[in-house]
């Protein structure tokens, strides 16, 4: 029997390649010409809208178009614009002519052209809109292949690469149009409602700290803004920002993450659970604890084992960091407040110089609390100026942020930590020690005091507020006179003091 011949086979499916990195940069970038030529024609129409493109464009002007003709008549339409002249052809014609651009773009052809592009310059910053965006795509691929190349060199740490990365992607970012402005009447019928909705309870409209008298000065730290807390080393600024998150976290039950720059996750724990079950941290270290103490302890651990405080301990944070991080933090849940500890420990690559540096961290951290729309507490340091013996008394001042007065002008609100027994002299100090050791009750008026000066509120009044300090729990407590001590409550119980 005969067999039947096979059919021929069908020729081999070329497979694809494997893509290089560069490979997807061999294809057009992203551009619109149909809506350049319709927002050039729209500003040829009306005056009105050459202003409507320029609030969209930005500071992209004329780079956010494609083509190099299309940019000099922007540039030709602006300055017109802005001179405040007529918009018609023969202004236009004077204008080309004197830069040697009429016979080289297509004189009256050319306008004609783009003056047929569209009907009407009703649509003109949606046109642009159009051409804007594509611009933003176009630097964004421009940005990752400046990442690609940097990746490719392979010269630099991984850590510096990424850094480099983030600073170029976020370059791009921040080109993005984020409003514009709006009539008073708007904005006073949006202002009306908000009052109406927050009623008269007295509900703090932004994060409260625990501290009656900062609560009522700031009504409570809002979001959007800077807050600084800036006191010398071993002032407490550490242990104030941690009362503070701790009770929004676990007395509020509110989301908050807190950058330890300086401390171990390990050690802010055991500082939290000796803090709050007011348990001395030193002599727990020494193992010379009571069964009372372990009791208290167990309380607050079980209290702390649901609440929504994440601690970040990672060391030497760059701003953009710190920023993706955060990010990444209120993805996982709702943030409502970001902590910083503390400022000066952080890094931004690239600096010319340590004034730089922190300027730029300092315009980040801002920048962070309105692209979160959360209030971040950054801890900072203080100099040495209040220390210095020329200068009348210790209590410190604003100019008295460490190496940039960048924090100043990007703050909101600036609250600087001062304790007046800080200063005693070391003798002063053993001595009290020691009439402490002979005698229990023995109790330095001044030494549990402290003061909150808020030197700067954008928004409200300044004041000095005082609290409350026990140096063996490294605690701040809203301000009781007397000196009565305090207990621990468990946070749902109505009377908690903090």
């Amino acid at each position: 029997m005969a067999t039947k011949p096979e059919p021929p086979k069908p020729p081999a499916t070329p497979q694809p390649q494997a893509s290089s990195p560069s490979r997807g940069l061999d294809r057009l970038l992203p551009l619109d010409l149909d809506a350049e030529r319709a927002t050039l024609g729209s500003m040829l129409q009306e005056k009105e809208a050459i202003g409507e493109v320029i609030n969209v464009l930005r500071d992209a002007g004329a780079l956010a178009f494609s083509r190099e003709s299309h940019q000099q008549l922007y540039d030709v339409l602006v300055k017109i614009f802005v001179s405040d002249q007529p918009v018609d052809g023969v202004v236009i014609k004077d204008e080309l002519q004197r830069r040697g651009l009429w016979e080289k773009l297509g004189g009256f052809d050319y306008l004609a052209g783009l003056l047929g592009a569209v009907p009407s310059a009703l649509r003109a910053a949606h046109y642009a809109e159009i051409v804007y965006d594509k611009y933003l795509l176009r630097q964004l691929i421009g940005a990752t292949h400046r990442v690609m190349e940097k990746a490719l060199d392979n010269d630099e740490p991984a850590r510096d690469v990424l850094d480099y990365a983030d600073k170029e992607i976020f370059d791009v970012t921040e080109r993005r149009v984020t409003g514009e402005a709006q009539e008073l009447s708007h904005l006073i019928r949006e202002a009306f409602q908000t009052i109406q909705d927050r009623g008269n309870d007295g509900t703090f409209t932004g994060e409260p700290t625990g501290f009656r008298e900062l609560d009522e000065l700031t009504n409570g730290f809002q979001p959007g803004e800077l807050v600084i807390i800036a006191g010398r080393p071993s002032m407490g600024k550490t242990a104030l920002g941690l009362n503070m998150a701790e009770h929004m976290a676990i007395v509020e039950r509110r989301p908050v993450v807190f950058f330890s720059l300086e401390m171990s996750r390990q050690q802010l724990a055991q500082r939290i659970l000796c803090s709050r079950a007011r348990v001395n941290a030193h002599l727990l270290r020494r193992g010379r604890h009571s069964g009372e103490d372990m009791q208290r302890l167990q309380q607050v651990a079980e209290d702390l084992a649901d609440a929504p405080l994440l601690v970040d301990d990672s060391s030497d944070l760059s701003i953009l960091e710190l920023r993706a991080r955060s990010r990444m933090a209120a993805r996982r849940q709702k943030i409502r407040a970001i902590f910083v500890d503390y400022l000066q420990l952080m890094r931004s690559p690239r600096s010319e110089n340590r004034q730089v540096e922190v300027a730029t961290i300092s315009r980040g951290l801002k920048a962070l609390a309105k692209d979160l729309n959360v209030p971040v507490v950054a801890m900072a340091q203080l100099n040495r100026s209040p220390e210095d013996k020329t200068r009348r008394g210790n209590r410190p001042r604003m100019s008295d942020l460490r190496e940039s007065g960048a924090i100043e002008q990007d703050a909101d609100v600036i609250a600087l930590l001062h304790r007046e027994s800080y200063y005693k002299t070391r003798e002063a100090r053993v001595n009290l020690a020691n009439e402490m050791e002979a005698a229990p009750d023995f109790d330095d008026p001044d030494e549990n005091v402290a003061e909150l000066i808020i030197a700067k509120q954008r928004n409200g009044p300044v004041d000095t507020i005082r609290l409350h300090f026990s140096r063996e729990y490294t605690r701040f407590d809203n301000h009781m006179p007397g000196g009565v001590p305090l207990q621990y409550i468990p946070p749902d119980s109505p009377q908690t003091p903090f």
